[in-house]
């Protein structure tokens, strides 16, 4: 059986939300309410995204704080009931994916309950199995793009890391280059960015959140969240992008890239639709 690992965040919804630009500013907020100025700030935000994946594990390294703290005041504030809605295509296509052949699962660098309320909000909970997660309360916690972070979904789904025809059944989609050529890297089948089509001048508004800091955001530190959205713009339309075995801008390019993990159309019996209303 095939397993098939979704990125949430920026993956399930658009990036043009943004979420992430909300999520960046409540961040640089938790480094200076700990004394640092807000170019001290941005520095070791983008110090520790590189040098960690995340900013969390920089802080809990080197300011201890209280991980759990950080999810309520950055993660668990997010509005996401007014940024976020169903998109009943994107659950048709998660529908028409045959359980019989794939299991479904959720990876994600968030914590458990930022997926969990995402995936609830988008009405898509009930068609994802599990979700693998970072696990804030766990100091020594692996995120996406380290190998361990493979392995680990790897294991909880149920399969082995050190057998490579395990590995060739994962497939994974993403909108961060970086984790989406890490899963290349390790071996996973079929590994496909999800670089959505948004203009420049959106993506790069996406990482400041201010128009007369988008240059300073196209400049940003190599490994940073703004340097993953200058890959993007530095790619071209990605059709040629090394280490990925395909692009796409839209999900439902996935029943072209893997039809083999959908069910057969032409055989009704097999394709499930939701009840219209009324």
């Amino acid at each position: 059986m095939l397993a098939v690992f979704f990125d949430i965040d920026n993956c399930l919804y658009s990036a043009s939300s943004s979420i992430s630009q909300l999520m960046m500013k409540r961040i640089r907020t938790y480094f200076i309410e700990l004394g640092h100025t807000e170019e001290e700030a941005e520095r070791l935000h983008s110090a520790y995204y590189r040098q960690y994946g995340l900013a969390i594990r920089g802080l809990v390294k080197h300011h201890e704080i209280d991980p759990m703290d950080f999810n309520e005041r950055c993660d668990a504030s997010l509005p996401l009931e007014d940024l976020l809605k169903p998109d009943p295509a994107i659950r048709q296509l998660l529908m028409d994916i045959d359980r019989s052949k794939v299991k479904v699962w959720a990876a994600t660098n968030a914590y458990i309950s930022h997926a969990e309320r995402v995936l609830k909000i988008l009405n898509l909970r009930d068609l994802i199995e599990d979700i693998v997660f970072c696990d804030y309360q766990d100091p020594a916690f692996t995120c996406k793009p380290e190998p361990e972070y493979y392995e680990m979904a790897m294991t909880k789904i149920g399969l082995s890391p050190d057998d490579p025809a395990d590995r060739a059944k994962c497939f994974f989609i993403d909108d961060s280059l970086s984790n989406v050529r890490a899963a290349k890297t390790i071996g996973w089948g079929s590994c496909v960015w999800f670089r959505e089509q948004l203009s420049p001048e959106a993506r790069a508004h996406l990482v400041s959140g201010d128009e007369a800091a988008t240059q300073s955001a196209l400049r940003a530190p190599s490994g940073s969240y703004a340097e993953q959205l200058k890959q993007s713009l530095e790619a071209g339309d990605g059709a040629e992008t090394e280490g990925v075995d395909a692009v796409i801008s839209n999900l439902h390019q996935l029943r072209n890239i893997w039809p083999q993990i959908f069910k057969d159309p032409s055989n009704s019996n097999t394709t499930e639709r939701e009840p219209k209303e009324g």
